[in-house]
């Protein structure tokens, strides 16, 4: 059975994400310049642009001024808690399948 709306929500997400994406490609900045620009660190940057980690009031300034093109949408967007879900098919990739056994494994002793 589908659930569009999950469909709906994992639209938007990549929508908005997209979004960040653009505006960080149409400044012509890389994540470090960002970083250096908002003195943060590129890896936050980076999260941020791709809502993985939530951005913070006293942050927004900073960011608005290294990104001009960034939407007061955008922005409350930003602020939101990040989007973070579970993908049942990661399981199955050997790396983390062999992770998750060892971990259930050695949990129980």
């Amino acid at each position: 059975m589908i659930d569009w709306s999950e469909k709906m929500e994992a639209a938007k997400k990549q929508s908005v994400t997209n979004q960040l994406l653009a505006v960080k490609s149409a400044s012509g900045k890389t994540f470090s310049q960002l970083a250096a620009e908002t003195g943060l660190t590129n890896v936050y940057v980076a999260q941020l642009l791709r809502r993985q980690a939530q951005l913070k009031p006293d942050t927004v300034p900073k960011l608005k001024e290294a990104l001009p093109a960034l939407t007061d949408e955008l922005i409350g967007d930003m602020m939101s808690p990040p989007w973070r879900s579970y993908d049942p098919n990661l399981i199955q990739e050997p790396t983390i399948y062999r992770f998750a056994l060892e971990s259930l494994h050695f949990w129980v002793a």
